[in-house]
Protein backbone atom coordinates (compact mmCIF):
# COMPACT_ATOMS: atom_id res chain seq x y z
CA UNK A 1 0.00 0.00 0.00
CA UNK A 2 1.10 3.32 -0.52
CA UNK A 3 1.04 6.37 1.97
CA UNK A 4 1.06 10.41 0.65
CA UNK A 5 1.15 13.01 2.40
CA UNK A 6 0.51 16.82 1.51
CA UNK A 7 2.05 18.65 4.57
CA UNK A 8 0.75 22.20 4.94
CA UNK A 9 0.92 24.93 7.30
CA UNK A 10 -2.23 24.28 8.66
CA UNK A 11 -3.32 20.95 7.87
CA UNK A 12 -1.67 17.85 6.99
CA UNK A 13 -3.67 15.42 4.88
CA UNK A 14 -2.95 12.09 4.35
CA UNK A 15 -4.00 9.57 1.93
CA UNK A 16 -3.82 5.58 1.37
CA UNK A 17 -3.96 3.92 -1.97
CA UNK A 18 -3.67 -0.10 -2.68
CA UNK A 19 -1.21 0.69 -4.72
CA UNK A 20 0.44 3.43 -7.14
CA UNK A 21 -1.89 2.03 -9.89
CA UNK A 22 -4.79 2.42 -7.95
CA UNK A 23 -6.84 5.61 -8.74
CA UNK A 24 -9.06 5.97 -5.38
CA UNK A 25 -7.95 6.65 -2.20
CA UNK A 26 -8.38 2.99 0.18
CA UNK A 27 -8.39 6.15 2.79
CA UNK A 28 -7.87 9.73 3.80
CA UNK A 29 -7.80 12.05 6.61
CA UNK A 30 -6.93 15.62 7.40
CA UNK A 31 -5.00 16.58 10.74
CA UNK A 32 -3.67 19.53 12.34
CA UNK A 33 -0.54 20.68 11.30
CA UNK A 34 1.75 20.21 14.70
CA UNK A 35 4.99 22.55 13.91
CA UNK A 36 6.35 21.27 17.29
CA UNK A 37 7.72 18.35 15.80
CA UNK A 38 5.96 16.15 18.62
CA UNK A 39 6.57 12.94 16.60
CA UNK A 40 4.70 10.30 18.95
CA UNK A 41 1.43 12.28 18.94
CA UNK A 42 1.22 12.24 15.24
CA UNK A 43 2.22 8.99 15.01
CA UNK A 44 -0.09 7.96 17.76
CA UNK A 45 -2.92 9.86 15.86
CA UNK A 46 -1.84 8.49 12.30
CA UNK A 47 -1.41 4.57 14.13
CA UNK A 48 -5.31 5.41 15.46
CA UNK A 49 -6.62 6.90 12.38
CA UNK A 50 -4.96 3.64 10.33
CA UNK A 51 -6.59 1.20 13.13
CA UNK A 52 -10.12 2.58 12.51
CA UNK A 53 -10.04 2.33 8.58
CA UNK A 54 -9.03 -1.64 9.72
CA UNK A 55 -5.22 -0.54 7.72
CA UNK A 56 -2.23 -2.59 9.29
CA UNK A 57 1.13 -0.94 9.13
CA UNK A 58 3.13 -3.38 7.51
CA UNK A 59 0.76 -3.17 4.29
CA UNK A 60 2.42 0.29 4.27
CA UNK A 61 5.38 -0.51 1.83
CA UNK A 62 5.19 2.91 -0.40
CA UNK A 63 5.60 6.66 0.64
CA UNK A 64 5.61 9.50 -0.96
CA UNK A 65 5.32 13.32 1.05
CA UNK A 66 4.89 16.79 -0.35
CA UNK A 67 6.13 19.26 2.79
CA UNK A 68 5.62 22.93 2.78
CA UNK A 69 7.06 23.28 6.44
CA UNK A 70 10.83 22.94 5.73
CA UNK A 71 11.07 22.07 9.30
CA UNK A 72 8.13 18.99 9.28
CA UNK A 73 10.13 17.02 6.08
CA UNK A 74 12.70 15.49 8.13
CA UNK A 75 10.33 14.93 10.90
CA UNK A 76 7.97 13.25 8.08
CA UNK A 77 10.48 11.08 6.78
CA UNK A 78 11.84 9.85 10.39
CA UNK A 79 7.87 9.29 11.04
CA UNK A 80 7.39 6.88 7.94
CA UNK A 81 10.85 4.92 8.58
CA UNK A 82 9.97 4.17 12.07
CA UNK A 83 6.33 3.44 12.07
CA UNK A 84 6.13 1.60 8.32
CA UNK A 85 10.21 0.88 7.61
CA UNK A 86 9.56 2.37 5.02
CA UNK A 87 11.98 5.02 3.08
CA UNK A 88 9.92 8.36 2.12
CA UNK A 89 10.37 10.00 -1.47
CA UNK A 90 9.91 13.91 -1.22
CA UNK A 91 7.98 15.62 -3.62
CA UNK A 92 10.14 18.67 -5.31
CA UNK A 93 10.58 20.27 -8.63
CA UNK A 94 14.01 18.46 -8.96
CA UNK A 95 12.46 14.60 -8.65
CA UNK A 96 9.20 15.56 -10.44
CA UNK A 97 11.21 17.29 -13.53
CA UNK A 98 13.92 14.22 -13.49
CA UNK A 99 10.48 11.87 -13.23
CA UNK A 100 9.51 13.56 -16.85
CA UNK A 101 6.51 14.65 -14.98
CA UNK A 102 6.45 18.50 -14.32
CA UNK A 103 7.98 20.98 -17.20
CA UNK A 104 8.81 24.69 -16.57
CA UNK A 105 10.55 27.65 -17.77
CA UNK A 106 10.10 29.27 -13.87
CA UNK A 107 13.62 31.00 -13.72
CA UNK A 108 13.93 29.24 -10.18
CA UNK A 109 12.29 25.74 -9.97
CA UNK A 110 13.90 25.17 -6.60
CA UNK A 111 11.80 27.70 -4.89
CA UNK A 112 8.26 25.87 -5.98
CA UNK A 113 5.94 24.74 -3.34
CA UNK A 114 6.17 20.56 -3.45
CA UNK A 115 2.12 21.18 -3.23
CA UNK A 116 1.97 22.88 -6.18
CA UNK A 117 4.43 20.52 -8.37
CA UNK A 118 2.25 17.80 -6.88
CA UNK A 119 -0.87 20.08 -8.28
CA UNK A 120 0.63 20.26 -11.70
CA UNK A 121 1.30 16.75 -12.23
CA UNK A 122 -1.76 15.56 -11.55
CA UNK A 123 -3.56 18.28 -13.91
CA UNK A 124 -1.33 16.74 -16.40
CA UNK A 125 -2.49 13.72 -15.89
CA UNK A 126 -6.22 14.15 -15.22
CA UNK A 127 -7.11 17.45 -17.95
CA UNK A 128 -4.36 17.94 -20.30
CA UNK A 129 -2.98 21.13 -20.67
CA UNK A 130 -4.24 25.18 -20.30
CA UNK A 131 -5.41 24.91 -16.77
CA UNK A 132 -5.92 26.85 -13.23
CA UNK A 133 -5.43 25.27 -10.46
CA UNK A 134 -6.98 27.55 -7.47
CA UNK A 135 -5.61 25.92 -4.02
CA UNK A 136 -7.68 27.37 -0.88
CA UNK A 137 -5.31 26.85 2.23
CA UNK A 138 -3.66 28.70 4.59
CA UNK A 139 -2.64 30.54 1.52
CA UNK A 140 -4.57 30.99 -2.17
CA UNK A 141 -2.46 29.19 -4.24
CA UNK A 142 -2.72 29.83 -8.08
CA UNK A 143 -1.07 27.63 -10.64
CA UNK A 144 -0.73 28.04 -14.20
CA UNK A 145 -0.39 24.85 -16.96
CA UNK A 146 0.42 26.14 -20.56
CA UNK A 147 -0.67 25.05 -23.69
CA UNK A 148 2.68 23.10 -24.09
CA UNK A 149 1.86 21.52 -20.42
CA UNK A 150 4.49 23.45 -18.68
CA UNK A 151 4.15 24.87 -15.15
CA UNK A 152 4.35 28.85 -15.91
CA UNK A 153 4.09 30.38 -12.52
CA UNK A 154 1.79 31.51 -10.58
CA UNK A 155 -0.07 33.37 -7.92
CA UNK A 156 0.05 33.40 -4.20
CA UNK A 157 -2.45 35.20 -1.60
CA UNK A 158 -3.24 35.06 1.59
CA UNK A 159 -5.89 32.37 2.48
CA UNK A 160 -9.71 32.82 3.13
CA UNK A 161 -9.06 31.80 6.48
CA UNK A 162 -5.59 33.48 7.32
CA UNK A 163 -7.39 36.39 6.45
CA UNK A 164 -10.33 35.84 8.50
CA UNK A 165 -8.60 35.10 11.44
CA UNK A 166 -7.11 38.11 11.11
CA UNK A 167 -10.03 40.26 11.24
CA UNK A 168 -11.56 38.76 13.91
CA UNK A 169 -8.74 39.07 16.43
CA UNK A 170 -8.70 42.60 15.52
CA UNK A 171 -12.09 43.65 15.74
CA UNK A 172 -13.18 42.85 18.71
CA UNK A 173 -17.02 43.08 18.49
CA UNK A 174 -17.09 40.51 14.93
CA UNK A 175 -17.65 37.00 15.16
CA UNK A 176 -16.99 34.05 13.04
CA UNK A 177 -20.05 33.10 11.55
CA UNK A 178 -21.11 29.52 10.30
CA UNK A 179 -20.13 29.74 6.76
CA UNK A 180 -22.52 26.71 5.56
CA UNK A 181 -25.13 29.23 6.11
CA UNK A 182 -27.16 31.06 3.36
CA UNK A 183 -24.94 33.56 1.48
CA UNK A 184 -26.23 36.70 -0.32
CA UNK A 185 -24.17 39.35 -1.48
CA UNK A 186 -25.98 42.15 0.87
CA UNK A 187 -26.28 40.93 4.57
CA UNK A 188 -28.70 41.79 6.56
CA UNK A 189 -27.55 41.21 9.84
CA UNK A 190 -23.60 40.55 11.30
CA UNK A 191 -23.11 37.30 10.75
CA UNK A 192 -24.47 37.83 7.09
CA UNK A 193 -22.61 40.51 6.17
CA UNK A 194 -19.64 38.84 7.40
CA UNK A 195 -20.29 35.35 5.82
CA UNK A 196 -20.96 37.33 2.32
CA UNK A 197 -17.63 39.21 2.72
CA UNK A 198 -15.24 36.08 3.72
CA UNK A 199 -17.16 33.60 0.97
CA UNK A 200 -18.02 35.71 -1.78
CA UNK A 201 -15.11 38.06 -1.12
CA UNK A 202 -12.89 35.02 -1.71
CA UNK A 203 -14.40 33.75 -4.45
CA UNK A 204 -14.39 36.94 -6.38
CA UNK A 205 -10.94 37.57 -5.67
CA UNK A 206 -9.70 34.10 -7.19
CA UNK A 207 -12.19 34.52 -10.56
CA UNK A 208 -10.40 38.24 -10.59
CA UNK A 209 -6.63 36.93 -10.35
CA UNK A 210 -7.89 34.27 -12.99
CA UNK A 211 -9.18 36.19 -15.25
CA UNK A 212 -6.47 38.71 -15.19
CA UNK A 213 -3.60 35.87 -15.26
CA UNK A 214 -5.66 34.30 -18.17
CA UNK A 215 -5.65 38.09 -20.43
CA UNK A 216 -1.80 38.24 -19.62
CA UNK A 217 -1.08 34.78 -20.86
CA UNK A 218 -3.23 35.18 -24.41
CA UNK A 219 -0.98 33.24 -26.58
CA UNK A 220 0.50 30.90 -24.56
CA UNK A 221 -3.04 29.92 -22.84
CA UNK A 222 -5.98 28.91 -24.73
CA UNK A 223 -8.85 31.53 -24.21
CA UNK A 224 -10.07 31.03 -20.41
CA UNK A 225 -13.53 29.89 -21.73
CA UNK A 226 -11.73 26.92 -23.14
CA UNK A 227 -8.98 26.17 -20.25
CA UNK A 228 -9.86 23.81 -17.11
CA UNK A 229 -10.15 25.73 -13.49
CA UNK A 230 -9.63 23.04 -10.95
CA UNK A 231 -10.27 24.45 -7.51
CA UNK A 232 -8.86 22.31 -4.75
CA UNK A 233 -8.12 22.49 -0.65
CA UNK A 234 -10.06 21.89 2.29
CA UNK A 235 -12.67 25.08 1.26
CA UNK A 236 -12.65 24.40 -2.29
CA UNK A 237 -16.12 22.86 -2.49
CA UNK A 238 -18.03 26.12 -0.37
CA UNK A 239 -16.44 28.49 -2.83
CA UNK A 240 -16.83 26.72 -5.89
CA UNK A 241 -20.42 27.07 -5.37
CA UNK A 242 -20.22 30.91 -5.82
CA UNK A 243 -17.19 31.11 -8.69
CA UNK A 244 -17.75 32.16 -12.20
CA UNK A 245 -14.56 30.68 -13.51
CA UNK A 246 -14.31 27.34 -11.68
CA UNK A 247 -14.89 24.30 -13.49
CA UNK A 248 -13.64 21.48 -11.31
CA UNK A 249 -13.22 20.59 -7.51
CA UNK A 250 -10.86 18.01 -6.80
CA UNK A 251 -10.25 18.24 -3.22
CA UNK A 252 -7.85 15.34 -3.57
CA UNK A 253 -5.62 16.99 -6.03
CA UNK A 254 -2.43 17.48 -4.55
CA UNK A 255 -2.74 13.52 -3.37
CA UNK A 256 -3.15 12.58 -6.76
CA UNK A 257 -0.07 14.23 -8.27
CA UNK A 258 1.87 12.48 -5.36
CA UNK A 259 0.69 8.87 -5.81
CA UNK A 260 1.35 9.47 -9.73
CA UNK A 261 5.50 10.63 -8.60
CA UNK A 262 5.49 7.50 -6.69
CA UNK A 263 4.39 5.38 -9.67
CA UNK A 264 7.21 6.52 -11.90
CA UNK A 265 9.73 6.79 -9.10
CA UNK A 266 8.77 3.60 -7.28
CA UNK A 267 6.94 1.38 -9.27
Amino acid sequence: MLLVADIGNTQTVIGIYGSVDDEELTAGWRIATDKTNATGDVRAKLFSLMQESLIVTSEIDQAVIASVVPSLGDVWVELIESMFNVGAVRCDADVAMRAGLFETDYPAPAEIGADRVADAIAVRYLYGRSAFVVDFGTATNIEIIDDKGMFVGGIIAPGMMTGATAMFAHATKLAAPDLEGEITAVGYNTEQAIRSGIVLGEAVRADGLVMRAAEELSGRMAPLDECTVIATGGLAGLIAEHSAVITDVRRDLTLVGLRLLAKEVLD
